[in-house]
C-alpha cells in the first residue's frame, strides 16, 4: 500500500542523483509521498564498496553530491556574545579551505573487465546527469563483469573541483540492455541520452491540462495528489517555474494515492471533469482553490463542500462536474495518468519530469531547480527565450 515517505525513510534514489534525480536527500527531511505496490517490484539488495574513500551504497548519498546546496532543516546554535569587556578567548588559526580538485588514485586496468557498457557511454550518462553543476568532478575507476552474465559494477570516483567537498565513491550496476541500471533499490534509465525514452513517452501519453506554449519541445510535466500537503507546497515552485519558461508547456497529471488520501481520487475525479468542460484555465483556477483549501479534504462532507466551492470559483457548474466525476470514462482517465506514472518509475509525489528528467520539485532549492531546467533544455537543443 502507498506509505508516506516521512514515516519510512528507505533510501531510495528518486534520482536523487540526478540521474533521475529525485528525493531522498541526505540528512534533509524527505518532503514527499511514496506509494508503494505499484506495478512491478523492484529489486532490493545493498552493496559495500571497500577503498580509500568514503563507502556508500544507495542513492542518498547520491543525492547530497546532486544538492550541495540543500538548506539545512535545523538552524545551528549561536554562541552568545561575550560580556562587555571580557576578554575573548583566542582561536587557533583554521586550516586553509582546500581550492584545488582531488587527486584521485589512477584507475587500474585491471578493474576494467566488462566488455560494456564503455569508460565513453558511462561518462556520456554522468556528464547528462551532472553536467549542470560544473564544480562537479569525477572519475570511472571500474567497469567489471559480475557473477551474473551481462550485469556490469561501475565505480565512480565523485568530489568537486575547489576540493572542499570530501570525495565519495559511487557504486552502480549496468544491466544488459544497456538502458538502465540498479543504484541502491531502484532501476533508473542510463546510456548516453538516459532521459530521452522517458520524455517520448510523455510526449506521446501526458495529456492532462497544461499551461503555457503548444509545443513539446520543453515539457514540464508534474505528478501530484490534490491531498498529499508537499503537493501543496510544490505550487509556489510551479508558479515560478510558469513565470521564468514561457515557452515551457508545463502539464498537470493526476497521481492520487487513495490508500493514505482517501479523498485524493475524487479530487482528481472532479479535477478531470473540469479541465474536460471548461479547458485548461479553468482547471488551474480549481487546482488552486482545492490546494489552498486543502485541510478541507480530511473528511467526506468538508471534501464535498471543498470540491464544490472550487469547482463554483472555476466557473462551472458543481452539479455537473459530480455527475460527471463517477462515471466509468473519468475513471479510465485517471488510471491512465496513474499508469504513466507507474511506467516512468515515479515513486512520490510531487515530481516534476522534464523532458523526461525527473526533479523533485519541492527538495530542490529553487535556483538549482531553475539551473538544471536550462541545462536540460541545451542538452535537447531547445531554446527557452
Amino acid at each position: 500500500m502507498p506509505r508516506d515517505n516521512e514515516s519510512n525513510r528507505d533510501s531510495v534514489f528518486h534520482d536523487a542523483v540526478v540521474f533521475t534525480l529525485g528525493p531522498g536527500v541526505a540528512g534533509v527531511e524527505d518532503d514527499s509521498e511514496i506509494p508503494s505496490g505499484s506495478a512491478g517490484k523492484r529489486p532490493r539488495r545493498r552493496n559495500r564498496l571497500n577503498r580509500s574513500f568514503r563507502p556508500f551504497a544507495g542513492i542518498a548519498v547520491l543525492a547530497a553530491l546532486a544538492f550541495p546546496h540543500v538548506q539545512s532543516s535545523a538552524q545551528e546554535q549561536v554562541p552568545p556574545a561575550p560580556a562587555q569587556n571580557q576578554a575573548v578567548p583566542a582561536q587557533p588559526p583554521a586550516a586553509p579551505a582546500p581550492t584545488t580538485p582531488p587527486a584521485f588514485p589512477k584507475p587500474d586496468p585491471a578493474n576494467f573487465t566488462a566488455a560494456s557498457p564503455s569508460k565513453e557511454t558511462v561518462n556520456a550518462f554522468l556528464q547528462a546527469s551532472w553536467g549542470y553543476d560544473e564544480s562537479r568532478y569525477w572519475q570511472v575507476e571500474e567497469i567489471a563483469k559480475t557473477e551474473v552474465e551481462g550485469i556490469s559494477k561501475v565505480v565512480v570516483f565523485v568530489g568537486d573541483k575547489s576540493g572542499k567537498q570530501k570525495p565519495q565513491a559511487l557504486q552502480f550496476f549496468a544491466l544488459p540492455d544497456g538502458k538502465h541500471i540498479i543504484a541502491g533499490d531502484s532501476i533508473l534509465p542510463f546510456g548516453e541520452n538516459p532521459f530521452a525514452g522517458y520524455r517520448a513517452e510523455l510526449q506521446q501519453r501526458a495529456n492532462g491540462p497544461y499551461k503555457g506554449s503548444a509545443s513539446k519541445d520543453l515539457e514540464l510535466v508534474e505528478f501530484a495528489d490534490f491531498q498529499c500537503p508537499h503537493c501543496k507546497d510544490a505550487q509556489a515552485n510551479m508558479e515560478k517555474l510558469a513565470a521564468d519558461f514561457p515557452k515551457a508547456r508545463i502539464v498537470f497529471q493526476n497521481y492520487p494515492l487513495e490508500k493514505i488520501h482517501p479523498e485524493s481520487k475524487r479530487a482528481a475525479s472532479y479535477g478531470v471533469c473540469v479541465a474536460k468542460l471548461g479547458g485548461s484555465n479553468a482547471f488551474f483556477q480549481y487546482a488552486s482553490a482545492v490546494f489552498d483549501a486543502q485541510d478541507g479534504l480530511g473528511t467526506s462532507d468538508g471534501a464535498t463542500l471543498t470540491l464544490n466551492s472550487a469547482v463554483t470559483k472555476a466557473g462551472l457548474d458543481p452539479a455537473k462536474i459530480s455527475a460527471c466525476a463517477g462515471t466509468p470514462d473519468t475513471d479510465k482517465e485517471i488510471e491512465s495518468s496513474v499508469k504513466l506514472a507507474q511506467d516512468l518509475s515515479v515513486t512520490q509525489t510531487p515530481m516534476l519530469l522534464v523532458n523526461g528528467r525527473q526533479l523533485p520539485v519541492n527538495q530542490i532549492p529553487y535556483d538549482t531547480l531553475k539551473q538544471i531546467i536550462l541545462y536540460q533544455a541545451r542538452m535537447d537543443g531547445v531554446a527557452v527565450q
